[in-house]
């Protein structure tokens, strides 16, 4: 049987996101964080494993608004951000629009639905080319914008009043993707909540050590969440990340600890970095850093048998690589190694 010939035809060109499992020796590859916590892990023993969880997380959800300050019923529980990216274009369909290169979820979700995506190039500067996004805008009309802020895997911030001016100019939804948020030195989106009715937000625990959860927020106006609630699945998020992620919001001492720690890495190799020869290194508000060297793909394939596994962008990024921010001692051993290879 030739499986192709039944296939949706938006399904047959499209390309699986690729998430490999590499045997390397430090682990910098993933934007994740180095540091997990296994306190948190006697939050299960309360858990009922013959019994659904609660459908609404509604504890969970409690948790998260005390946090954020947001309402209970401005918030949407998903198992990680890609599923409500997914309910987010299922529920209000396309032309779906992003700037590039960011992260890749957007484009490849759209697809798998049959939408119409819309790609517009950043600046040099790895900013929103605004006269580009208005133009896009005004041309397509899309019904959803996604801008990832902090952006994956450039690692800036977007320009805020360039985000405002889309806000502005779009008659679509806006969604700003603020997964490395925590990192980042701009407090966010979540203020202009109370004067956008279109616009969404998205966070996410996966970048401050509990990947492993796959828990996911949307925070939005209370029409939107209603409007993506009807598509979610039920029971999407599993009783287990349900209580561990509630016990996060309420000791959250300790992530801010870890996410300090891993700033001011983030710092020092910048700039170790910045003093190499022929390294083009980009500023980073992520837990992340972007740099240009010739011959990217042979510098991660020499890293790589050194035991040090980063992500070779050059896909999206001409001669780029991005190394996750570990711990010091990982940072070092990187270090040491790329300075074996370049200098």
């Amino acid at each position: 049987m030739d499986i192709k010939r039944l296939l949706r035809r938006n399904i047959r060109t499209l390309k699986a996101y690729a998430a490999k499992e590499i045997p390397c020796r430090v682990k910098l590859d993933a934007n994740e964080s180095p540091y997990g916590f296994p306190a948190f892990v006697s939050a299960v023993e309360k858990i009922q494993t013959n019994r659904y969880p609660d459908p609404e997380g509604k504890a969970l959800k409690k948790a998260a608004s005390k946090r954020w300050r947001v309402g209970i019923k401005n918030l949407l529980l998903g198992n990680g951000s890609d599923e409500l990216i997914y309910y987010l274009i299922t529920t209000f369909g396309g032309p779906v629009l992003y700037p590039t290169p960011t992260f890749s979820m957007y484009g490849i979700i759209a697809r798998a639905l049959g939408e119409k995506t819309v790609e517009v190039p950043l600046d040099r500067e790895f900013d929103l080319d605004l006269d580009k996004m208005i133009e896009a805008i005004r041309n397509y009309r899309p019904k959803l914008i996604f801008l990832s802020s902090p952006n994956n895997p450039t690692g800036n911030c977007f320009s805020t009043d360039r985000m405002l001016k889309i806000l502005d100019t779009s008659k679509g939804i806006v969604v700003i993707d603020e997964a490395y948020q925590a990192f980042a030195s701009k407090r966010g989106m979540l203020p202009l909540l109370r004067d956008f009715e279109r616009i969404a937000i998205m966070r996410t625990l996966s970048k401050i050590g509990f990947a492993s959860l796959r828990v996911g927020f949307l925070i939005a106006s209370e029409d939107i969440i209603e409007a993506v609630d009807r598509v979610r699945l039920p029971f999407n998020v599993n009783a287990l990340s349900q209580s561990i992620a509630e016990e996060v919001f309420r000791n959250y001492a300790d992530i801010d600890r870890s996410v300090q720690i891993i700033c001011r890495e983030r710092d020092r190799v910048f700039k170790e970095l910045s003093s190499l020869p022929l390294l083009k290194v980009f500023p980073s508000e992520a837990n992340f850093i972007l740099f240009r060297i010739k011959n990217a793909s042979s510098v991660h394939r020499k890293l790589l048998q050194k035991g040090v596994l980063v992500r070779d962008m050059t896909s999206l990024v001409r001669d780029a690589l991005r190394v996750t921010i570990g711990t010091p001692e990982e940072n070092d051993i990187f270090l040491e190694a790329l300075k074996s290879i370049v200098v």
